[in-house]
This record gives structure tokens, C-alpha cells and sequence, in this order.
């Protein structure tokens, strides 16, 4: 059983990384590989899924709602407005990540998440979207999104399940290379993450439906809590940052990261 104040750390963490670029998956390593912590279990998992994916639906909720209302109007009355073609393009971007999910999740989750992967994947993909930045820094128009680029952004985002890839971070890095402005990519990446941390959470509270797991509910609870109010206060001040500072202090972050879980394998 977590303890009161590893629940406060882990589910800080969760908040935290879950929507910024640096990837979620490197952090909450860390303190089982230096602290020795338990692993925080199934019912945890599924507690801090649902606070990002809480907070995710409360900062979008005029969105989403706008989005599932003409989305609707396109099935049964050919409507056609950009929120309409927003929520196909979620839809069609999504189907790739859960095809992975489906057919590799289990082998991702019992093979790729060791140290040498963590480390190599943070850096790698860190570099990538410094890249991504300085790229899409330097374009004069930006494009609108589009159905192909929907479904480019779809096909990176396949490549979050694996561990310190970031999902924010890939879809963003896509984004600007495609042609996105930054708010849009990462406007998209948010709205985007909404089917995949449903479906991840949907995944894990059927596997702890199905077993017969003791649960801690107040630790659940409060990891939940953190997870979410953390996780809003992150989306709303990064979008507010993203075009004075650019995404260069994440890739920093990142290689800062990288080495310290090198030299965590190596010793």
C-alpha cells in the first residue's frame, strides 16, 4: 500500500507530466528506481487516469461539447462545420495508438520499460522536438489542420505507448513539423489525448474489474484529486507560456532527464 505522501508525489507527477512534453513514463520510474517505492498498483493507475482525463474534459469542456454536438449533426443531419471535422479527425486520429495498445501493449509494458529504453527514448525524442520548435519558429504561414495531417499526427502518436516517447510531446513535435502553429499542435495534442487516456483507463478498469484487487479508496481518492488539479493548472499555464518560451526549456529538461537515467543504469 502507497504511503499518504507517495501518493502526493506520484499523483504530482502524473499531474504534471501527463500533458507537458517530457514524458510521464520517465518520471514515475524514478522513485521506485532510487527510493525503492512499491509499484503503486493497478486501482492507482486507474485513479490518476481519470484526474487527467477530468482535467482534460473540464479546461475543453465548451470545446468538446461543441465538437460532440456537431459531430452528431454530421452522422444524422450532413452537417458540416469545423467542429464537426474536428471530431473526425480525433476519431481517425486515434485509431492508430489503439492499435498498438491493442496488439503490443503487453509486450511494451513487460519488455520496454527498463532504464537503457527510458533514457535512450527521452533524449531521442527530446532532441526531436527542439527540432519540431526551432522548425516550426522559422515558418512564416502556418497551415490549417486537415484530415491527412490528422491522421500524420495519428500515426506519431502510436509511437506514445512506448516509455519515454511523451504523448503530448510526439503529437506536438508532429504538429510543427506538418505545419501547425504551436497553440494548434498543442490544442490538438490535448484534445487528442482525451480518446487516449479514456482508453488506456478504460483498459486498466477492466483488468481491475476483473480481478480481486484490495483497493485503498482514500489513497485512490486523493491521488485522483492530485492528479487532476495538478494536471489543469499545468494545461492552462502552459498554453499561456507555449509562444513567449517555446518548447526549448522542455528540451533541456529533457536531456537534463536523459542523462540522469543513463547514469542511473550505470551504476
Amino acid at each position: 500500500m502507497l504511503e499518504w505522501y507517495q501518493t502526493l508525489i506520484l499523483g504530482l507527477l502524473q499531474g504534471l507530466t501527463e500533458f507537458l512534453p517530457i514524458s510521464s513514463s520517465a518520471h514515475l520510474v524514478l522513485p521506485s528506481l532510487v527510493l525503492g517505492w512499491q509499484d503503486q498498483g493497478l486501482a492507482f493507475d486507474v485513479a490518476v487516469h481519470v484526474g487527467t482525463l477530468a482535467a482534460v474534459l473540464f479546461y475543453y469542456r465548451r470545446d468538446i461539447y461543441l465538437i460532440g454536438h456537431d459531430w452528431l449533426g454530421s452522422l444524422f443531419h450532413a452537417q458540416n462545420t469545423p467542429e464537426s471535422r474536428m471530431g473526425w479527425y480525433l476519431i481517425c486520429a486515434s485509431i492508430p495508438v489503439a492499435i498498438v495498445g491493442a496488439t503490443a501493449g503487453d509486450y511494451i509494458a513487460s519488455d520496454l520499460r527498463t532504464l537503457p529504453v527510458l533514457a535512450t527514448t527521452t533524449l531521442l525524442f527530446g532532441l526531436l522536438l527542439g527540432y519540431a520548435d526551432r522548425r516550426g519558429a522559422a515558418v512564416s504561414s502556418y497551415r490549417a489542420l486537415s484530415l491527412p495531417l490528422a491522421l500524420l499526427i495519428g500515426l506519431a502518436q502510436a509511437l506514445a505507448p512506448i516509455p519515454g516517447v511523451s504523448r503530448s510531446g510526439i503529437t506536438i513535435s508532429a504538429g510543427l513539423l506538418l505545419g501547425l502553429g504551436r497553440q494548434a499542435a498543442a490544442r490538438f495534442s490535448f484534445l487528442l489525448s482525451v480518446p487516449a487516456i479514456s482508453g488506456a483507463g478504460g483498459v486498466k478498469m477492466w483488468q481491475l474489474a476483473q480481478g480481486s484487487i484490495e483497493v485503498d479508496w482514500p489513497i485512490v481518492f486523493l491521488g485522483a484529486v492530485v492528479s487532476g488539479v495538478t494536471a489543469l493548472a499545468c494545461i492552462a499555464l502552459f498554453l499561456r507560456i507555449l509562444d513567449r518560451m517555446g518548447l526549448m526549456p522542455f528540451v533541456y529538461y529533457r536531456v537534463l532527464l536523459a542523462l540522469i537515467l543513463f547514469g542511473l543504469w550505470l551504476t
